[in-house]
């Protein structure tokens, strides 16, 4: 089975990939140091590489985009990229930085960088790496504290997203600094916890392990035993993704739902053309928890081809044409595409 599976996912890839090189290395030097940024964006792109945000254990790459004229406690969201991607060319796609624009927030991207996994995957199973302050996820915070004082955001106002292996890191950071996010979109992800080496990060890519819905809440109470503010949980998968199964996207479900003690029966479901969503309010009717199971989806963002903020500028791998565009689907739940008067 899990043979079947890893080729599948090769299909995926450049037939010059080893699926192995997802996950490569296993042990990281603790000598080598993060070589110097370059604050060189290419043409046409908004994003300015940040070249010193803190320690950065976990030598990530950090890209920002504040627009022009952007007052103080405007809004900060953050994306993480997904395997085979990097900052620039999701934002290309996604629209993240266009929408900034036109909304009036603030935008900011950790990048993986290829001498720590040669296919720009975070690392995302292996506990050292999504321990609170270790690691990417020490990282990852660092780039989140420096955006925010950069932008002068509302701290009250910090959201994350993330695709695949950005998924996974989104839910880590979401278990970790439930404090820190006001909300979270993971994309074709898997839930905190999921896996602690690479061959079971395989098996849960195929198919999430088998846990009761307190299992996978009490992998969360274990780093964050109190949450006082709960971050709005936004979920994303297609039924037809053959790299991280659905089951994954229904386990990051069960595993916030019973987090927040929401019944599991107590939804509303809202059916759109191709796109099943089930909401999970609190008693004042406050989306928690949000399941969209996005019909014959693969893996992959969905993306709208088109002009303005939110839209795709260009074709990308592994951001899909389904007809919307999640990123701003994301942004109106999180209350982002109201006007902005500068």
């Amino acid at each position: 089975m899990r043979d079947r599976f890893k080729r599948s996912v090769e299909r995926l890839v450049p037939a010059e990939t080893r699926l192995g090189d997802l996950f490569w290395p296993f042990q990281r030097s603790t000598e080598r140091k993060a070589p110097a940024a370059r604050r060189r964006p290419p043409d046409g792109s908004p994003l300015v590489e940040v070249a010193d945000f803190g320690s950065n254990p976990g030598q990530l790459r950090m890209f920002l985009h504040i627009p022009e004229g952007l007052s103080a406690g405007r809004p900060l969201v953050l994306v993480l990229h997904g395997c085979q991607q990097d900052a620039e060319s999701y934002d290309r796609a996604a629209g993240w930085s266009s929408l900034a624009e036109e909304r009036g927030f603030a935008v900011v991207y950790a990048q993986q960088r290829e001498a720590n996994n040669p296919r720009l995957c975070f690392t995302w199973f292996r506990p050292s790496e999504v321990t609170r302050d270790r690691g990417e996820t020490m990282s990852i915070r660092q780039i989140v504290a420096h955006a925010a004082g950069q932008a002068r955001s509302d701290a009250a106002r910090i959201y994350i997203t993330g695709l695949s292996a950005g998924g996974a890191m989104t839910a880590a950071m979401l278990a970790n600094y439930p404090a820190l996010f006001a909300g979270g979109a993971i994309i074709a992800g898997l839930p905190f916890g999921a896996a602690r080496d690479a061959t079971r990060a395989f098996e849960a890519m195929e198919a999430a392990p088998e846990r009761t819905p307190r299992e996978w809440s009490d992998l969360v109470r274990t780093v964050s035993p109190r949450i006082a503010r709960k971050p709005a949980i936004s979920i994303w998968h297609g039924t037809a993704d053959a790299t991280v199964a659905l089951s994954n996207g229904e386990a990051l479900v069960e595993q916030w739902r019973d987090l927040y003690r929401l019944p599991k029966d107590a939804f509303v479901e809202k059916r759109l053309k191709g796109r099943r969503t089930r909401i999970w309010p609190d008693k004042d009717g406050k989306p928690l928890v949000t399941f969209h199971e996005i019909d014959g989806m693969g893996h992959g963002t969905p993306v709208l081809p088109g002009e303005g903020g939110g839209y795709a500028a260009s074709a990308e791998p592994f951001m899909l044409k389904v007809g919307f565009s999640s990123t701003i689907e994301i942004a109106k739940e999180w209350g982002l595409t109201r006007k902005w008067k500068r």
